[in-house]
């Protein structure tokens, strides 16, 4: 039979939130899962996965995290532009990709990699960064070879080779700012912000994890122009991941303590 879910207001979800606190350290039950503090703290509420029963609930989401974590979240993925020309596959990888690590075993000898994640406050080793062009209103992705790494020397005049110059790319990969507006504001909603301290103690030679729900946060109306500074600050990077015959699509991450600077309202509920 399925279950029959009660719905609740916003008032009574940050009531439930503060109940949660109020039980202290929760053990970690789902072992092996990397979004464990998330799954627990679904449970606990009795909600499916970031289905929050409270109205208007698509406009709701639930993002939770260990408070101790350093890595990205992602917000969306999106191609950059010009998108009939799959810039990636068709400039990127062949003109300025390098041997991958596994060619010749796991891939074929001549299997190239494109894996960077770059942002606007500084070149990548291989001298590509991100740039705002507030003039034409666009996210763009630059290289200049003047930032290339010594390291990569041989990588550089292979790019000379492929492209006959180490200047900037001859088509620019860009997003418009009406066209991220639109993306953002369709992944980027209003969220309920969860962190959780992490302990682990070894009772009877078992080691043991347990939660602390001790921070939330209610984050209302992003905003464009946060989201554009945060590109500008640094605080939003763009990770591209493809190889050979395979792009795994490109990415705009952040990190979870920057996610408040998108928003124009934001709540603490539990501190």
């Amino acid at each position: 039979m399925a279950t029959v879910l009660k719905a609740f207001s916003k008032a009574e979800l940050i009531t439930k939130f503060k109940d949660i606190y109020s039980k202290g350290w929760i053990e970690n039950y789902r072992k092996g899962n990397d979004g464990a503090v998330g799954n627990i703290l679904e449970d606990l509420l009795e909600i499916p996965e970031n289905n929050l029963p409270i109205p208007n609930a698509s406009e709701w989401e639930l993002k939770a995290q260990r408070s101790n974590t350093t890595s990205l979240l992602t917000l969306f993925h999106s191609e950059p532009s010009p998108t009939a020309l799959t810039i990636i596959p068709s400039q990127m990888l062949p003109n300025y990709g390098w041997p991958h690590d596994k060619a010749g075993t796991t891939y074929p000898k001549n299997e190239k990699s494109f894996r960077a994640t770059l942002n606007a406050k500084q070149y990548s080793d291989r001298g590509f960064k991100v740039h705002v062009n507030d003039n034409e209103r666009k996210v763009e992705i630059i290289f200049d070879s003047k930032y290339t790494d010594k390291r990569h020397t041989e990588w550089l005049n292979s790019v000379k080779t492929r492209v006959g110059h180490t200047n900037n790319f001859d088509i620019v990969p860009y997003w418009g700012f009406d066209d991220l507006y639109h993306k953002a504001g369709t992944k980027l909603k209003n969220c309920f912000y969860v962190r959780a301290d992490v302990k682990s103690e070894t009772i009877e030679n078992i080691r043991k994890e347990y939660f602390l729900y001790n921070y939330v946060l209610k984050l209302s109306h992003f905003d464009q122009d946060c989201f554009i500074q945060a590109i500008r600050d640094g605080k939003i990077y763009i990770d591209f991941d493809a190889r050979t015959g395979h792009n795994h699509g490109t990415k705009f991450r952040i990190r979870y303590n920057d996610i408040p600077s998108l928003y124009r309202n934001a709540e603490v509920i539990i501190d």
